[in-house]
């Protein structure tokens, strides 16, 4: 993606877009379930597509949900509020979850 640069008081600083969240990284990303090609929209829907494959609700706090797979050493760990959940965490669950969900543009 090309920069903007903004002067402003006699300084330059690049301009975000609006495709990029307050960090600078990409957001607008969206975690999709392959076989049935649904968007993830809440962690009610994530959890029973985990649930389906085998996967456990491991330990929770009021700032993380984990779920864990007995049959290997992974472990999904998520932000507790669905609206924190950032495109790092979408491809760690895609990744443990091969061919089963894909991270993409909406």
């Amino acid at each position: 993606m090309s920069q903007i640069w903004e002067y402003k008081d006699g300084t330059r600083r690049r301009w975000r877009s609006t495709r990029e969240d307050d960090s600078g990284g990409q957001r607008w990303k969206v975690l999709v379930h392959i076989p049935t090609n649904e968007v993830i929209t809440s962690y009610e829907v994530l959890e029973q597509k985990l649930l389906e494959l085998g996967w456990e609700r491991y330990l929770s706090t009021a700032n993380l949900l984990q779920f864990h797979k007995p049959s290997s050493v992974d472990l999904i760990s998520v932000p507790s509020d669905f609206a924190k959940l950032k495109s790092m965490h979408m491809y760690d669950i895609a990744v443990k979850t091969r061919y089963v969900f894909k991270v993409r543009d909406p």
